[in-house]
């Protein structure tokens, strides 16, 4: 859908009559009950002049009518286009700042996901593939997740929230369409109900503006907690392809709406445009150049046949079009990830300018994270992680020793490998149960020891990618014969008696 454009900003209404109006609205609505408010802020330019029209309408109440919380939430993803997590970060000190000196009950909160649910826990340490629509498994874990678990813990508190968006019509024709839809169900005359979260009511006070016209306001209002928003509107030409970015346009001239900052790491797109645009437009963020690379190698699709497993995370082989369908990747290719990721990282200490060379691409807790998922969930009893950083980056890792039960020497795992002869499934398999022997050896109950020794084993059932999708093949054809039973359908590595017998004549 095109950006609406109109011959006369606004219907014809002056920016103060405008604005005037709807700061009238948002203090009608405020007073009106004791519901609390949380407006979602990502710093771009809608969420902002939806901040400010709050801001500048609670700014004209008398200081004993500033009585429920205006909780201001930003959701990090830990994967953010680092020049836009910077400018946020930034902004919601300034914002706390401004509000305590201006006596406003806004409270600014910075919201991240859990440990478990980031991108490299999840890609680096679990072995996802990087996202695909189909396979779209960041966006709830990372977006959803700390924002909904938020406004939850205030609808417990209170019984009820108001949430304030930026969201526009002129966005998109879906955007349109949801935004309609929930009209029809509107209280109040602007609330409308969140068909996802009960007990809340959204306000989108900017629904009906443009992108120019959400512009022109930026421009011509100053910031009200005193983050400057010219320098957003530099943020927004730099990461435009054509560095331009018009606030007074016609029917051919693009506008900085069409911009989109998200996760660098982003596979969903193409693309990353805006990221690109920045590198391109200022020499000065060259040092993005790595993260973009490393972006770009996640999204290359002709490499996932050399770095994702034939088996899904569960062991089985599925196909789909008599082709295997990939798993999590490799333990090889995740630790090559990994130090990449590490060496990106110490790239960017140093050679970005001083304000960014404490970047995190990956914390420590994310870190401390993987390598207990490499040891105790995936059975990589080697221990690779504290060697790799200490590669990539010169430094000793700084976490604890592991169970010295549960963590086998370098040199026995060597020794695993020469007697395997380089067959790397049976190198696994062996690995695997010696992890699980080595896990419950301890324990005065051993509940769930032969189920795991039986995961073990079926993983290394094949004797080599080849050799599982044959196996797959003539699963399917039996199970398109009505040959197998549900019982068999539903072991792994299970074919009837008869294809048993052939296979040991064999």
């Amino acid at each position: 859908m095109s950006t609406p454009t109109r011959s006369v900003p606004f219907q014809g209404a002056t920016l103060s009559e405008v604005v005037k109006e709807l700061t009238e609205e948002v203090r009608e609505l405020y007073t009106a009950d004791e519901v609390p408010w949380v407006i979602g802020y990502s710093g771009g330019k809608d969420s902002t002049a939806v901040l400010q029209l709050v801001w500048l309408a609670l700014k004209d109440l008398p200081v004993e009518q500033r009585t429920k919380p205006v909780h201001v939430i930003s959701t990090d993803t830990l994967v953010e286009n680092p020049v836009v997590a910077a400018w946020v970060s930034q902004s919601l000190e300034t914002m706390r700042q401004a509000a305590k000196e201006q006596e406003l009950p806004i409270e600014p909160h910075r919201l991240t996901p859990k440990v478990e649910d980031t991108f490299w826990v999840n890609l680096i340490g679990r072995g996802y593939p990087a996202p695909r629509p189909k396979f779209r498994w960041c966006t709830e874990r990372m977006k959803i997740r700390p924002s909904n678990s938020f406004i939850k813990r205030v609808v417990r508190r209170h019984g009820e929230a108001i949430l304030v968006l930026g969201i526009r019509k002129a966005e998109s024709q879906a955007r349109a369409r949801a935004m309609a839809k929930h009209e029809k169900g509107r209280v109040r005359d602007r609330l409308s109900p969140n068909g996802n979260l009960p007990n809340s009511l959204v306000y989108s006070p900017v629904e009906e503006w443009t992108n120019d016209e959400v512009w022109m306001f930026l421009m011509q209002q100053s910031n009200p907690w005193g983050h400057k928003n010219k320098d957003l509107l530099t943020m927004y030409q730099g990461a435009s392809s054509d560095s331009e970015c018009p606030l007074v346009v016609d029917n051919t001239t693009p506008s900085c709406g069409d911009s989109r900052f998200g996760c660098w790491t982003c596979t969903l797109v193409d693309q990353d445009k805006s990221m690109s645009a920045m590198i391109a437009n200022d020499g000065q963020k060259k040092w993005m150049r790595p993260l973009l690379a490393l972006r770009n190698e996640l999204d290359d699709v002709s490499k996932e046949e050399g770095t994702r497993d034939f088996r899904r995370m569960n062991g089985r082989v599925q196909l789909f079009n008599d082709r295997v369908i990939r798993g999590p990747y490799t333990q090889s290719a995740r630790e090559a990830w990994l130090k990449k990721l590490l060496k990106a990282q110490a790239h960017v200490r140093k050679n970005a300018p001083a304000d960014m060379r404490n970047i995190e691409l990956i914390t420590m807790e994310e870190l401390h994270e993987i390598r207990r998922l490499w040891v105790f969930d995936k059975h990589e009893v080697e221990d690779s992680l504290p060697a790799i950083y200490e590669d990539a980056t010169g430094e000793v890792f700084p976490g604890l020793p592991l169970d010295e039960q549960l963590v086998i020497r370098a040199d026995e795992i060597e020794l695993l490998r020469e007697v395997c002869e380089g067959d790397d499934i049976h190198f696994t398999m062996v690995r695997d149960l010696l992890a699980v022997e080595r896990k419950y050896r301890t324990k005065t109950r051993r509940k769930g020891l032969f189920e795991s020794l039986e995961d073990a084993i079926e993983k290394g059932f094949y004797e080599n990618a080849e050799d599982a999708l044959e196996f797959a093949r003539r699963k399917e054809e039996l199970r398109n014969d009505g040959t197998l039973t549900e019982a068999e359908d539903d072991e792994p590595q299970t074919l009837p008696l008869d294809e048993k017998m052939n296979d040991a004549s064999a």
